[in-house]
């Protein structure tokens, strides 16, 4: 059976699933906090790796990179439920409630933890709208963001270092970064703002780096580390393929051919 997913409102997204599935490689713009109803998500990022239990609670910053892989419980079915904390309501909150931070914090991109009883609560209470029993206005939608926000400062007030800071990525080493991200298969604008550059200060910047364009270095990249798993670890690409960011294994065996003049199965 396919895997679901559905946008219950604009911030809130159910995933279900009765098979285990690999999910998009994905761009993450806004903190949003997660809770795992039933099976397990284990989540890759350049931060290291992270498996979501049953029944634990995640909140995940914003702008980082993460490919996921969701798998059903023992009783066959997995069930993940986000609510993006979004920004400008957390704007809001921080001048309603007169919250400055002094510094910039250094906290690891993924937090997850075991959930107090007023989020677990706070999930079970967004049943109706996920069961379409209920519908979410956007005034009850701005609410339940809110009630999040204030469960998690209740549960661990240090979260205000996470949730208000609004500053943007800092203009970081691009040879370092995309050598450790190069296997992600997301846009240029997403390498872009990660880096803390314009798309055209990072194409720019990218140019004197690497001399060459950022389409044309991932591709060789990830064919060159392709050319390295078949040949030094004997691996076969359709076990790795999606890891180093092609869409599909037609694909993947079209440019090797081109750039190395040979096919996989020669090597």
């Amino acid at each position: 059976m396919e895997p679901n997913s559905e946008i219950i409102f604009d911030k809130l997204v159910y995933s279900c699933a009765f098979e285990k599935y690999r999910g998009y490689e994905e761009f993450i713009p806004e903190h949003f906090l997660g809770f795992q109803l039933s099976g397990e998500t284990h989540a890759f990022g350049v931060e290291g790796n992270t498996v979501i239990r049953e029944n634990t609670v995640v909140l995940v910053r914003r702008n980082q990179l993460i490919r996921t892989i969701k798998y059903p419980s023992k009783s066959g079915k997995y069930q993940f439920v986000s609510i993006t904390l979004d920004r400008e309501i957390l704007r809001q909150y921080a001048l309603e409630h007169k919250i400055v931070l002094d510094y910039r914090p250094e906290i690891k991109q993924k937090v997850f933890f075991e959930p107090d009883d007023f989020l677990i609560a706070y999930f079970l209470s967004l049943g109706p709208y996920i069961n379409k029993t209920k519908e979410a206005t956007p005034k009850l939608a701005n609410l339940k963001i809110r009630e999040a926000i204030e469960l998690l400062l209740q549960s661990n007030p240090d979260f205000k270092q996470i949730l208000f800071d609004f500053s943007e990525p800092y203009k970081i080493d691009l040879e370092e970064f995309m050598n450790q991200n190069y296997m992600f298969n997301v846009s240029v604008e997403a390498f872009a703002k990660l880096t803390g550059r314009s798309v055209s200060g990072f194409k720019r910047d990218f140019a004197k780096v690497f001399d060459n364009t950022p389409k044309q270095w991932l591709r060789d990249r990830r064919l060159n580390e392709a050319m390295y798993l078949i040949k030094q670890k004997k691996e076969k690409p359709a076990d790795f393929y999606l890891d180093l960011g092609f869409e599909n294994l037609s694909h993947f065996y079209y440019t090797f051919k081109q750039k190395f003049g040979v096919t996989t199965t020669e090597i």
